[in-house]
């Protein structure tokens, strides 16, 4: 939410769990980067099960902005893998509506449009190894300001398939230009939440012409001295669904993430082995 600044470090130490009941209970709703330190976040798409194929091979065919956490059965908002029973409609802090490719609706809880017929898809976010960044004593932007990450649209195509097809979506963290090598070699051990980034520098050469106006998300202070960063983005599914136009789809608000019951460092064992 734009011009929302908070102390995210009261949220840092929250279980999974209690985070999810506070969101449900929509006493959080607010972007959830730096809450339950250590814990793997995901972005979210919920669409009619028609649509799903299609979307589950974009996500194939572009795995570096859409790697697949979790895909439920048609019909059930429940997870599985990512979390015990979690409700994917209401455990996520803010949530967009698209009718036709249009956003038309903001809301803290999904359920009034829900349909029985919708599969829900759980994809890997770039939150999820900021912890890391900060460790290695990188600023990571957002988190101190207490605001969004911002996101931009780039002349990077994804591979379409089906219905979908847009442009990469990259989230920007700005830094020192010493501090990027090591950004790269945090961030290439997280594949399943976006990995390393995918261009650092000059922004026009990704096609972003006004780094102070990103497409979501809020602008960040870049200081002297400072070249952004940029990392393949899990709002990249929106920018698609703009284009492919289905009836509804349900997605989370870009920043405002599912936060999973996995230890990022767990990922690749718990999910992919």
């Amino acid at each position: 939410m734009k011009g929302m600044w908070v102390n995210v470090n009261n949220y840092h130490d929250l279980s999974p769990k209690e985070l999810r009941q506070l969101i449900r209970e929509e006493k959080i709703t607010i972007p959830t980067s730096g809450m339950c330190g250590g814990y793997a976040q995901a972005n979210l798409v919920i669409l009619p099960e028609k649509y799903a194929r299609d979307f589950k091979l974009f996500a194939e065919y572009n795995p570096k902005p859409c790697p697949i956490l979790e895909i439920t059965e048609p019909g059930s908002f429940m997870t599985h893998r990512t979390a015990d029973n979690a409700n994917i409609i209401t455990d996520i802090p803010r949530y967009f509506i698209y009718k036709n490719g249009v956003k038309v609706d903001e809301c803290t809880n999904a359920e009034k449009y829900w349909q029985d017929d919708m599969v829900c898809f759980l994809i890997g976010c770039s939150f999820s190894f900021e912890e890391a960044m900060l460790r290695a004593g990188i600023d990571v932007r957002h988190i101190t300001m207490g605001c969004n990450v911002p996101m931009y649209k780039t002349n990077i195509q994804c591979k379409p398939a089906g219905v979908f097809n847009g442009p990469f979506v990259v989230s920007m963290r700005p830094m020192k230009p010493e501090q990027v090598k090591k950004a790269y070699e945090i961030t290439e051990k997280f594949p399943n939440v976006h990995g390393a980034p995918i261009h650092f520098g000059n922004p026009e050469e990704i096609g972003i012409t006004d780094i102070n106006k990103p497409d979501y998300g809020d602008a960040v202070i870049i200081k002297e001295g400072e070249v952004p960063v940029f990392w393949a983005c899990g709002v990249t599914p929106q920018a698609a669904i703009e284009n492919a136009k289905p009836e509804i789809v349900i997605t989370h608000a870009p920043g405002h993430m599912f936060v999973t019951d996995i230890l990022n460092e767990e990922i690749e064992e718990k999910l992919f082995k």
